[in-house]
């Protein structure tokens, strides 16, 4: 595999003498954060990089340096798209099929943490409609954009060990609701959607895998006040201390982001498709709640991600 990376491994570190002029990529969520510093980097390299937001006006502020440190042909250009509302997903969507230009990689970066309960637009429990459910009909929509050796990044989290998917109550009307329960759902929901959509576009040489960037202090968990970080950090050093691992440490933002372009543009396709990253190398199969690293079998299982992607079509009412 190219390169030897790690958990302190930067975007810049990952992408060093690599030229991505010619390359398109779609980043959503690019108005903070993994977004911003994604689209920073790749369009630093040269490609050109059309980002997704739900608030333009803060993602053109946001993402000034983005523009400004463009070179080699890379740039940015910005397309509205709010995933809590699937007419937003399909207008985005649908102008960009209507455009017709293809993608070399589509990082699917935007999302929500550990909220209130609560639904989107279309009535989907908010995390898992906003992390898989827009994702899972945007990216089907503009799957016709995705040529030959184009890759799909899902941006998942080691916080899908709180939970499988509940293909039974996905929208918690029966089941109690937690905050890390839900957040759990959605981000083991993006590893399954990854592995489905990499074993249907294997054969026209499109491929897709799953990442983890980290735990990185950004807009995402605007949802925790810091006494409930402090207590989470707390358990998971109690956990790496009975599992004789190290203390959690966080990542900086380039740091953050740079599992998602490794896995877009630097490794092997064929070493990453159907599965997933952490720490810029495939992560290993782990079991058990007190393991912060690796993935949850759950997660890959091939049979639990068709069921969930004739799920997830049955309650957007679209069939890809």
């Amino acid at each position: 595999m190219a390169g030897t990376f790690g958990a302190t491994s930067t975007t810049d570190d990952v992408l060093k003498g690599v030229s991505l002029s010619g390359k398109r990529v779609l980043v959503t969520g690019v108005s903070a954060g993994l977004g911003v510093e994604t689209a920073r980097t790749l369009a630093a390299h040269g490609a050109h990089v059309v980002g997704a937001a739900r608030d333009l006006n803060k993602a053109r502020a946001a993402t000034e340096p983005v523009r400004a440190g463009a070179t080699n042909g890379g740039g940015l250009e910005l397309v509205q798209l709010d995933l809590a509302s699937l007419a937003s997903v399909r207008a985005c969507a649908d102008a960009l099929v209507a455009v017709g230009k293809p993608f070399d990689v589509v990082i699917a970066n935007a999302g929500v943490m550990a909220c209130p309960k609560g639904v989107t637009s279309d009535g989907f429990e908010t995390q898992f409609g906003t992390n898989h459910l827009g994702h899972f009909v945007f990216v089907n929509r503009i799957a016709s954009l995705l040529k030959p050796g184009s890759r799909l990044v899902n941006l998942s989290s080691a916080g899908h060990r709180y939970s499988d998917v509940d293909l039974d109550d996905p929208n918690f009307e029966r089941t109690p609701y937690t905050e890390f329960g839900a957040y759990g759902r959605s981000k083991t929901a993006n590893i399954l959607f990854a592995v489905e959509f990499d074993r249907r576009q294997k054969a026209n040489g499109v491929r897709a895998t799953a990442v983890h960037p980290g735990g990185i202090r950004t807009e995402l968990g605007r949802h925790m006040s810091p006494q409930a970080i402090h207590q989470l950090v707390g358990r998971i050093n109690a956990a790496s201390a009975a599992a004789g691992e190290a203390a959690f440490t966080w990542k900086t933002i380039p740091q953050g982001a740079a599992t998602s372009v490794w896995a877009g543009v630097v490794a092997p396709a064929d070493e990453v498709g159907g599965l997933y990253c952490e720490d810029s190398h495939v992560a290993e199969l782990a079991e058990g709640a007190d393991t912060r690293g690796g993935v949850r079998a759950y997660a890959l299982d091939q049979a639990h991600a068709g069921a969930l992607w004739a799920k997830s079509e049955a309650m957007v009412g679209e069939r890809f």
